[in-house]
């Protein structure tokens, strides 16, 4: 029973920091773990909360009128062929090279976030042709990266909806969490097809994302999210060493 608290809270801070930027996987991976599953089966078992969350995200700003279904489900469509490559391929590493390799992405996430970050482009108009084209053929490689680990996608997905898209921020939210949710969809269904995934605690983490990006899908500011990455890097830290050393 107190693992099952311990990921229904956790998938809470993991719905909220995926949603509102990313990085909130750094918790939910580590955690099962922690709790005695292989780094390879967690991976997999994350996408089953992960699903959750980005529906809760989805309906949230559609109700709020912040949904383009057409454009999301075109961006989404393209980050497939990298998912399914990416999936595949992880889904066959062992889990004690995948423990090496989650640490060394979180410490680079970790820097990541820590990296003054970019001044965001505020506008709220229809992308140019070319900026559709460069949008849709960079969804590939966030597909792999997504299919692949899917920690720190946020990252990759904000700067090329909000940067090179150039639609803004609240927008760049609603159409990542409709991506992040096609994909999730297509890698569920690899890891599921060739790992024995751990459904009680990903069902858990689901019922805690579901929560969390609802959330921070409705309240859409900044307050307060300093506070929780202090603690998240604290906590990354920790799950760090223990992956490295232990």
């Amino acid at each position: 029973m107190f693992e099952i608290i311990l990921l229904i809270i956790t998938g809470v801070a993991t719905g909220f920091l995926n949603v509102m930027a990313g990085g909130g996987s750094m918790l939910s991976v580590p955690i099962m773990i922690f709790l005695g599953v292989p780094g390879t089966v967690a991976n997999g078992t994350n996408r089953i909360a992960i699903l959750p969350q980005n529906i809760s995200a989805v309906l949230a700003f559609y109700r709020k009128g912040f949904s383009n279904f057409k454009l999301s489900l075109s961006l989404g469509a393209c980050t497939i062929p990298g998912t399914l490559i990416g999936a595949n391929l992880a889904s066959r590493v062992p889990s004690d090279q995948f423990n090496e390799l989650l640490a060394i992405i979180m410490v680079i996430v970790l820097i990541v976030m820590a990296l003054p970050q970019p001044k965001t482009i505020e506008v709220n108009q229809t992308p140019s042709k070319g900026r559709l084209i460069a949008g849709h053929a960079l969804m590939v490689v966030i597909g792999f990266w997504g299919g692949f680990i899917h920690i720190g996608v946020g990252f990759l997905l904000m700067p090329v909806l909000n940067r090179v898209m150039q639609l803004d921020l609240i927008t760049t939210n609603a159409h990542k969490v409709f991506i992040v949710l096609c994909y999730t969809v297509v890698a569920l269904m690899v890891f599921s097809s060739q790992l024995e995934l751990v459904w009680k605690y990903g069902i858990a983490l689901g019922i805690g994302t579901w929560i969390g990006a609802w959330i921070a899908a409705n309240v859409q500011i900044k307050q307060g999210i300093g506070a929780i990455k202090m603690v998240l890097n604290i906590v990354i830290v920790a799950f760090i060493i223990k992956l490295i050393f232990f």
